[in-house]
């Protein structure tokens, strides 16, 4: 039997919460390995870990694998989370760029200088309301059903669920006029694997708060 997933990467959100997010949806328990010092990174450099000298890097089935979307991909495949046939895959990856294109925005936004915060609040929250939630509150109101692509969960579900909860962690008030959402991200949330990896103690990682924030300026500066 293959060993758990290990999951190389700081301790903190980053890159690497979606990929949390989506093994815990899948029912697969990992390990993390964290980096702590700008040591632990030029370790997995100089042993040939990371193909682009980046992380996350995810050790599965034998690989080391790098680049987000990869990962991720490939975790849907293997554990059916990725559609029925090759154009719905072609949706999901279409959704799930757009799910990370504001993702990444809110995930950066911790780390952003202290001036250009309130610029960048600004801006995540109108491109949420006004771009993506709209888009996606749309296709669920086109089909009537209960997840974004062919009416079963997949991995779109799951990060558009991880981003809703991101965004209102930063504007309460954000989904009040996106009820489809509201609920799709209740459903996903009711999940058993899901409702476990929501509770306190679970691999979930809060707000990058400062202390974090420093933390991964010494490991990567």
């Amino acid at each position: 039997m293959a060993g758990k997933p290990v999951l190389h990467y700081f301790d903190g959100r980053g890159r690497m919460e979606p990929i949390r997010w989506l093994l815990a949806a899948a029912g697969v328990e990992f390990e993390e390995k964290y980096l702590k010092t700008r040591d632990d990174l030029t370790r997995l450099r100089n042993d040939g870990s990371l193909m682009f000298e980046q992380v996350p890097m995810v050790e599965i089935d034998g690989m080391k694998l790098v680049q987000t979307k990869a990962i991720l991909n490939y975790i849907a495949a293997k554990y059916n989370l990725y559609g029925k046939d090759m154009k719905e895959r072609a949706i999901i990856d279409m959704y799930a760029e757009g799910v990370a294109d504001l993702e990444l925005m809110v995930l950066y936004y911790p780390y952003m200088p202290p001036g250009e915060k309130e610029e960048a609040l600004a801006k995540i929250k109108d491109k949420a309301r006004n771009r993506y939630f709209p888009a996606f509150e749309k296709v669920l109101k086109s089909h009537g059903q209960d997840y974004l692509v062919g009416n079963r969960l997949s991995r779109v579900d799951v990060s558009l669920a991880e981003l809703l909860y991101l965004v209102e962690e930063l504007d309460p008030s954000i989904m009040a006029s996106f009820p489809l959402l509201k609920a799709l991200r209740t459903r996903v949330s009711s999940l058993p694997t899901v409702k476990k990896f929501l509770q306190p103690g679970s691999q979930r990682k809060p707000f990058d708060d400062e202390k974090c924030v420093e933390s991964v300026k010494k490991i990567f500066s």
